[in-house]
C-alpha cells in the first residue's frame, strides 16, 4: 500500500476531534455512536468511491451484456484523475496529459466489444491506448507492463471468465506492481465468479435506471449503476447506487424496500372501521355552551 493510502486513518484522526479521556486516570475511554460517526467521515451517502485516495488495485465483476463493468471502470478512472488534478502537488505537472491504457483479451472483446472512440468522453479520446490480447496470459502481461510505466495515468483491463492464468499469484503481482509504481488499475471481470484475489476493492455491478433528465424527459439519462462493494480495506462493504453528479461519481444508498409486515399493517389500517358520521363539533346556535353540554 502506498504511503498516501496508508495515511488515511491518521489523517482522519488529525482532522476530526477525538473524545479525550476523563481526568482522574482510572476511567476507560468510551466512544459513543456519534463519536464513531465523527471519526469515520465518508461512511454515508455522500461517499465518493472514485477519489484518488482509493486503493490502486480494484476489481469489477459485471455481465458483458450491459457494458456496466467498463462504464463504471471508466467513471472511476475519470473521477480519480479529476480528484488528483484538483489536489495541489508541487512536483506534478499543471496539466496531466498522460495516456490511459485499456487492455482486453479476445473473449472480452468477443462478448463486450472494443471501446468506441466517439462514445468516450472528450478528454479521453486522445489519451486512450488500446491493447487487444489474444489470451488472458498476454492480457496480464500487458497490464503488468502498463503498471510499470508511469507515463500512463491509469490502466483499465477486461478479462472474461475465470482463466487459470488469473490466479492469486497473478493478482498479487498486479497489486504489488500498482502500489510500487503508483499507477491505478481497474480490472473488469466479465461473466466471472469472485475467486481468490488480492485486489484491495472488489465490486459487483449492474446497470441501474437513470434519473429523469431535467430539461428533456425523452432524452437518455445519465448512466447509473447498482453496485455492491463486497470487499474493501478503505471502506465498509455495502450496496450503493452510483450515478453522475455534475461530472463526479456519487454514491447513494438505495431505498429500502417496504417489508411485508409494514405492508400488512398499512393494509389493515386502510381496512379499519368506517369513520363516525357524527360531526366533530356540534352546533350551538341559540343556546349557551354550558346548556348545550348538559343536553
Amino acid at each position: 500500500m502506498t504511503k498516501h493510502a496508508s495515511s488515511l486513518g491518521a489523517s482522519a484522526l488529525q482532522t476530526f476531534p477525538v473524545p479525550s479521556r476523563p481526568r482522574g486516570g482510572g476511567a476507560a475511554l468510551r466512544l459513543s455512536a456519534s463519536d464513531l460517526v465523527t471519526l469515520a467521515p465518508g461512511r454515508d451517502g455522500r461517499w465518493r468511491p472514485g477519489l484518488a485516495e482509493q486503493p490502486l488495485h480494484s476489481e469489477i465483476f459485471a455481465s458483458a451484456g450491459d457494458a456496466s463493468g467498463a462504464g463504471l471502470a471508466l467513471a472511476l478512472a475519470r473521477d480519480a484523475l479529476a480528484s488528483a488534478a484538483a489536489t495541489p502537488d508541487p512536483l506534478a505537472e499543471p496539466h496531466d496529459l498522460r495516456h490511459v491504457l485499456w487492455v482486453q483479451d479476445a473473449r472480452a472483446i468477443e462478448r463486450g466489444g472494443r471501446p468506441y472512440l466517439h462514445g468516450l468522453p472528450r478528454d479521453m479520446r486522445e489519451r486512450l491506448v488500446h491493447v487487444a490480447a489474444r489470451a488472458p496470459e498476454d492480457a496480464l502481461f500487458a497490464l503488468e507492463e502498463g503498471l510499470r510505466c508511469r507515463d500512463f495515468a491509469c490502466v483499465i483491463g477486461e478479462i472474461a471468465g475465470n482463466p487459470r492464468a488469473l490466479d492469486f499469484t497473478a493478482s498479487r503481482r498486479l497489486s504489488l506492481t500498482a502500489e510500487k509504481h503508483g499507477v491505478a488499475l481497474w480490472l473488469v471481470r466479465l461473466d466471472a465468479q469472485a475467486d481468490l484475489s488480492s485486489a484491495r476493492m472488489r465490486w459487483r455491478v449492474a446497470a441501474a435506471p437513470s434519473a429523469r433528465p431535467r430539461w428533456n424527459a425523452d432524452a437518455p439519462g445519465a448512466p447509473a449503476w447498482a453496485a455492491e462493494l463486497f470487499r474493501a480495506r478503505s471502506h465498509i462493504p455495502g450496496q450503493w447506487t452510483l450515478r453522475d453528479d455534475d461530472g463526479r461519481l456519487r454514491a447513494d444508498r438505495p431505498a429500502r424496500p417496504e417489508t411485508a409486515a409494514n405492508q400488512n399493517a398499512r393494509d389493515a389500517g386502510s381496512r379499519a372501521a368506517p369513520p363516525d358520521p357524527r360531526p366533530l363539533v356540534r352546533a350551538t346556535f341559540g343556546r349557551s355552551l354550558a346548556a348545550r353540554a348538559r343536553a
